[in-house]
């Protein structure tokens, strides 16, 4: 005995009942992560290029006539803090280095950014800035 085509299609809309629910899980369950993930990628980016920017400006501020490479680190410090968080500012050093032959400064900032989250394991990060000294007048 066959159904009439009006009772078929209530038996077929009653069997897919719920399966809805069951793609949206499956499509959140990698959805999920990959979104998290380029999160993450682009937060470790960010602090990476902060770090970078921030011991190029320490560099050139130390490269100035009147200013040491101590001056240099404590302004590499100081915008470090103001852009993301002090705390990836404790380990900036600063000293003398030859700058393709000519006398300059280097600062170096180590950091270590969170990859997993904020509070997971860390990737130590170690960027420098360099620039040349100016010429007393």
């Amino acid at each position: 005995m066959t159904l009439p085509p009006e009772d078929e299609s209530r038996s077929v809309g009653c069997a897919e009942q719920g399966s809805a629910v069951v793609d949206f899980v499956l499509v959140v369950v990698v959805l999920v992560p990959l979104f998290l993930g380029i999160v993450q990628l682009a937060l470790v980016l960010h602090v990476r290029n902060t770090l970078i920017s921030a011991a190029s400006e320490g560099a050139r501020y130390a490269a100035t006539v009147d200013r040491s490479p101590d001056d240099g680190a404590v302004r590499t410090r100081q915008q470090i803090s103001e852009a993301i968080a002090g705390r990836f500012a404790s380990g900036v050093s600063a000293g003398p280095v030859a700058v393709h032959g000519a006398p300059g400064v280097r600062v170096v900032v180590d950091a270590e950014v969170p990859a997993l989250g904020l509070w997971g394991p860390a990737v130590r990060l170690s960027v420098e800035g360099h620039a040349v000294e100016e010429a007393a007048p």
